[in-house]
């Protein structure tokens, strides 16, 4: 029995380091490309021959129009605007739906699963033509209104979380004098920090990532892109595809440092948070 559970372990970890290393090889070509001087989309070899900063520094200095730092700035906007937003929904919706009880809540939660089950750009081209309609396109906050409005639907971990506070704490604070706002405020909310990180932590990485709402939504303005925009539109055409790659790869990691480097500072927080709300949610 023991030999077996060693074998079944060592079997498990050779796995899991294949994969690990199928994972991460794309990512250490994409970091060595960023510092190749040779030009060319693509070579016959892993590793650059000549190494060089240029392909950074080209995206800082502004050449036919590719404002690589505007790019950065527009991300980083519509991220943290939206992603506050979106926790504020998230955490008060499922504080709400986990405390008080009223007429349709059964509802309400059937409601939001269904409607979570569907992808999001499905809706795309109806939220298009409804923010053109209200002359809402090609602008920042345009996109943060198509990542910040169904935030109240994604509630379900977060509902699990403070379901897993004790009701108690919120009947001795209300026998106390307290009101609900006092009660979310001062007591709900404390507890709460592991799952409000993991909130703002998933919120400000999705439209930190995304393309495709960004690119329906923000159209030809060069201004108003956002990096993964950008990125894609500097190598979609013929004439910089070939010579233009290697800025592309590194602007690809520097739009992955800052993500990664939050990630690892609140890991311990995002454990804690998707945990605990997963056991009641």
């Amino acid at each position: 029995m023991i030999k077996d559970r060693k074998r079944t372990a060592i079997v498990s970890q050779l796995i899991l380091t294949i994969l690990a290393f199928i994972w991460i090889v794309p990512i250490i070509y994409v970091v060595l490309q960023s510092f190749r001087a040779e030009g060319g989309q693509f070579v016959s070899y892993f590793v650059p021959q000549q190494w060089t900063l240029k392909n950074y520094i080209y995206l800082f200095t502004n050449h036919d129009g590719w404002n690589y730092g505007q790019w950065f700035f527009n991300t980083l906007f519509v991220s943290a605007v939206s992603g506050s937003i979106s926790t504020f929904l998230t955490i008060g919706v499922a504080y709400s739906l986990s405390r008080l009880k009223f007429r349709l809540k059964g509802f309400y939660l059937r409601f939001a699963l269904i409607i979570g089950m569907f992808p999001g750009f499905l809706s795309m081209i109806s939220i298009y033509y409804i923010l053109k309609a209200l002359n809402l396109t090609n602008s920042l906050w345009s996109l943060i209104i198509v990542y910040s409005y169904g935030a109240a639907l994604g509630f379900y971990v977060q509902k699990g979380f403070f379901d897993t506070i004790p009701q108690s704490l919120d009947e001795r604070a209300q026998i106390d004098g307290a009101s609900r706002w006092e009660i979310f405020k001062f007591i709900a909310l404390p507890l709460a920090k592991p799952i409000i990180v993991y909130t703002a932590l998933t919120a400000f990485t999705a439209p930190w990532m995304d393309f495709i709402f960004a690119q329906v939504v923000l159209g030809n303005n060069q201004s108003k892109w956002t990096v993964a925009v950008g990125l894609f539109n500097m190598v979609s055409a013929k004439e910089n595809a070939n010579s233009l790659f290697m800025s592309f790869a590194a602007g690809s990691v520097l739009i992955a440092i800052p993500i990664t480097i939050l990630f690892i500072w609140l890991q311990r927080f995002f454990v804690e948070g998707v945990t605990a709300g997963s056991v009641k949610g």
